[in-house]
């Protein structure tokens, strides 16, 4: 990744090149393309006829009250969209979550053997 045409400054791709020259926000959008790139796949819901009992396993808050948060929200949109066409970057696009909570939710749902590599 970059923008800068190679010889554009003298230290590119040099061992004088150092993060001085790279914008914090751009480092940081660059890590999380990683992330997407590295974490995202297709899965398969093990258990697609009705909802499994996400609170026996640990999963979900077994408390009333205040509502679901983020991550038993991805747990949720994981198992409803893991049919094997959509990637977790697509449940995160849909659901409005941070991708990185449905990677987490995805990554307890197989912990659990509720879902399987598609």
């Amino acid at each position: 990744m970059t923008r800068t045409p190679q010889g554009e400054f003298p230290q590119y791709h040099s061992s004088a090149d150092d993060l001085e020259l790279i914008r914090p926000e751009a480092l940081e959008m660059t890590a999380l393309i990683v992330e997407v790139m590295e974490g995202h796949g297709r899965y398969v819901n093990l258990s697609p006829k009705g909802e499994p009992q996400l609170g026996r396993r640990g999963l979900y808050n077994s408390l009333g009250g205040a509502g679901a948060g983020d991550r038993e929200l991805a747990l949720l949109w994981v198992l409803s969209l893991s049919d094997g066409d959509h990637s977790l970057l697509d449940v995160a696009q849909r659901a409005a979550l941070p991708f990185s909570t449905v990677r987490a939710a995805a990554d307890a749902l197989l912990e659990h053997e509720l879902l399987a590599a598609a």
